[in-house]
């Protein structure tokens, strides 16, 4: 088995699949709210 040197590993890949992740559930939350708004208001 390799030793493992902390730190050599290039993660930008992680970074932009987590960063895009974050964007989409942070969108998905504006949108459910925004639908739930909408759907109290028509059916007021």
């Amino acid at each position: 088995m390799a030793d493992h040197k902390h730190g050599e590993m290039d993660i930008q890949v992680q970074e932009k699949t987590f960063d895009s992740f974050v964007r989409i559930v942070g969108w998905s939350c504006v949108l459910i709210v925004v639908f739930l708004v909408f759907l109290a208001l028509v059916n007021g």
